[in-house]
């Protein structure tokens, strides 16, 4: 009984990661500036490839009864490089001079940022 909650736990996890991955995807493609995409790619597609890593750690657990150390690590490099990567080329693309888009009302990065 145990075992099927915890596989059913695990595909609503990786099909949740599924769908957030797709919506990655479809920002990076619609949205308008290497800002917002950058920023679509950092968050949304860390968020779902860490809910699939999950789904199949739970699935691995329920399944055949052990945990997978590699997943773990897996989750947690994808945690950290993930948002990491999407800020150093907001970063590199500030630098640049890439333009925003005609929408963007205040410049928040010349903030955070020492020249």
């Amino acid at each position: 009984m145990i075992k099927t909650i915890i596989i059913s736990i695990a595909l609503i996890l990786v099909v949740l990661g599924a769908l957030v991955s797709a919506l990655a995807a479809l920002g990076i493609v619609r949205l308008d500036d290497v800002y917002s995409r950058a920023h679509a790619a950092g968050k949304a597609a860390t968020l779902g490839a860490m809910l699939m890593l999950s789904g199949v750690f739970l699935y691995f657990i329920g399944k055949e009864g052990y945990v997978n150390m590699q997943l773990i690590i897996g989750i947690l490099f994808i945690l950290i490089t993930g948002p990491l990567s999407s800020h150093l080329i907001i970063q590199s693309a500030y630098k640049l001079r890439t333009p925003y888009t005609d929408r963007t009302k205040k410049d928040e990065i010349r903030e955070g940022m020492k020249d």
